[in-house]
């Protein structure tokens, strides 16, 4: 049998697995692997400026496609850099490897040179994570770190010494025997016909949908239409469940709307389909509790749950249907979707704007891109405020996609993520929504895009603060603090790095310059300059966000700070 190097057999075995790229920073402790990747025609290596920024992109990539992507770090600060866009990743439940190379190996535990123990430090954020000290190790570490993160939808990280690299074994060809395989999990008879007599016992059944049900949009319509139920749906659920759905009434939870409050809250039966959706004070703590979940882990953490069916959402559903009995009366679901259709026109009401006004509402320039883009875009969003105008004003067709650091919460994330999901699809129209802290927190990456010439469209909300922060700290009761942003005019710094620049203030010039940013070749910035005061209410104010909001009111005007309560009420309450 032959004999190849480490790196030889990780580069054979990535491209066994489809590989066609790898994100990251080079460094001496990885040279075997970037010069085996130099050398090989179907996998190139693309640079970011930093590490994190490979990780979002790989798993964008492997979010889009389903298939292994993956990143890598040079020694010690190398990778750990990867640590938070790995955390994302992995809690997303996507399949990413990391490859995380280490000080020579002689020199472990010398403290030499940036030495540190990733086989310690990325315990927490992944499903496999190994040492390869021996290159004996290598063909099957390699084989199981890609099989497992395929399999479990999450994170493996290989540890590799930059002198094991090098170093030769015996090599067979790769095999990955669960690459293409897929089973379907279906729970017993017994449990789905108690699950069947549950729901057919209640008369307001209301289905909550997650991600899970990204393969099953047929059976959740069947099973909607079944139980008479309306739909609501988790924020990663949105670009699976939304699409051609007459039965979705929105979301829930702090990003949602009250209709699917509402019909959470109405219901005496709660049907949880892939969903770990995290918020207990959002669910129905009273309702009779059915969930579907591939991960039983996931059944009964969130909501006390009656009957459990650990299984695929699509094969379950198939299996569960026959069981079900047509429910003909329809009160409760054509009161949420009453519902829905008064708090979409709520939301449609507030997203628009005034000729020669000084700023944008932010929710004018959701709408508007909502409109203009592609009927197959794909979208990514930093957290905070623009999560909450993506959910609530992005609209999905089953064609368009919505990338976003939904269950981690990472700032920065979307520019990267649009990165990795330019490169996956060149073709597509990639659009971020960015926040200014999050754009300026990995800025460099814009050069990435620059040197890369990929064409992604960056939508800066600027409105000089963190504003989601500064939200949380006004129902707390407290004055902001530590939140403001002094910010550069970012179309102009776009500009100086070679990228085109577009600002927009006016109401007036903001669908052109939309247009416009989406009609050019290349990477766009439009600073859309929005009110820092707008509020993102959620669907039900509780006593205590009220007492919250009376205390800043009095606290900011006690500071001489009461011009702020004047711009509070014109953005949200003088028009």
């Amino acid at each position: 049998m032959a004999k190849k190097t480490v790196s030889e057999i990780l580069v054979d075995t990535l491209l066994a697995a489809g590989v066609t790229r790898v994100y990251g920073v080079v460094g001496d402790s990885l040279n075997g692997i970037t010069e085996e990747i130099r050398k090989r025609e179907g996998i190139e290596w693309i640079h970011v400026r930093n590490e994190e920024a490979g990780a979002f992109a790989a798993g964008a990539e492997a979010h889009l496609t389903g298939a292994l992507a993956v990143c890598a770090g040079s020694c010690g600060p190398g990778n750990t850099h990867l640590l938070n866009g790995l955390y994302d990743c992995h809690r997303s439940r996507v399949p990413v490897l990391a490859l995380a190379a280490q000080i020579p190996s002689a020199e472990i535990g010398s403290q030499y040179f940036q030495e540190t123990h990733p086989e310690n430090t990325f315990k927490e954020c992944s499903a496999y994570c190994e040492l390869i000290a021996h290159p004996d190790q290598a063909v099957r570490c390699i084989e199981i770190g890609i099989q497992t993160a395929l399999t479990q939808r999450g994170v493996a990280v290989l540890v590799i010494p930059g002198d094991i690299s090098h170093e030769k074994t015996e090599a067979p060809e790769p095999r990955l025997p669960v690459l293409r395989n897929r089973a379907r999990l279906v729970p017993d008879l017994e449990e789905l016909r108690a699950a069947a007599d549950l729901l057919n016992t209640c008369s307001r059944v209301t289905i909550m949908a997650g991600a899970g049900c990204a393969e099953a949009h047929a059976e959740l319509l069947q099973t909607a239409e079944a139980l008479g139920a309306p739909v609501v749906h988790a924020l990663r659920g949105k670009e699976y469940v939304e699409p051609n759905n007459p039965y979705d009434v929105g979301m829930s939870g702090l990003l949602g709307f009250t209709s699917g409050y509402h019909a959470l809250m109405d219901a005496d039966a709660l049907l949880m389909l892939g969903t770990d959706f995290p918020y207990q004070q959002f669910l129905p703590q009273e309702a009779r509790t059915v969930q579907i979940d591939l991960r039983g882990e996931h059944i009964g953490r969130r909501a006390r749950v009656e009957v459990g069916l650990v299984g695929d959402v699509a094969a379950t559903l198939q299996a569960l249907l026959p069981l079900l009995n047509h429910k003909r009366d329809r009160a409760h679901l054509e009161k949420a979707q009453q519902n829905y259709r008064e708090a979409r026109q709520d939301l449609d009401d507030l997203a628009t704007g005034e000729a020669g006004d000084t700023s944008l509402h932010p929710q004018y320039v959701a709408r508007l891109l909502n409109e203009q883009a592609a009927e197959d875009a794909i979208f990514t969003c930093d957290v905070g405020t623009p999560t909450i105008w993506a959910a609530r004003y992005l609209r999905f067709n089953g064609r368009r996609r919505l990338i976003g650091s939904f269950n981690h919460g990472s700032m920065a994330n979307a520019m990267p993520q649009a990165l990795g999901a330019q490169l996956t699809y060149p073709g597509r129209q990639v659009i971020a929504l960015a926040g200014d802290g999050g754009f300026a927190m990995l800025m460099g990456e814009l050069l990435t895009l620059k040197q890369l010439k990929t064409p992604v469209k960056i939508v800066i909300f600027n409105n000089n603060s963190l504003g989601f922060v500064e939200l949380e700290m006004k129902a707390a009761g407290i004055l902001e603090y530590g939140t403001e942003l002094e910010n550069p005019n970012f179309a102009a710094l776009a500009e100086a790095a070679g990228v085109r620049g577009i600002r927009v203030s006016d109401p007036a010039e903001l669908p052109a310059a939309i247009a416009a940013m989406l009609a050019h070749p290349g990477p766009v910035v439009l600073d859309a300059v929005v009110k820092r005061a707008e509020l993102s209410m959620p669907p039900t104010i509780e006593a205590a966000q009220v007492k919250g909001f009376s205390l800043y009111t009095l606290k900011a005007i006690m500071s001489g700070r009461g011009d702020e309560i004047l711009e509070l009420a014109k953005t949200n309450l003088l028009r």
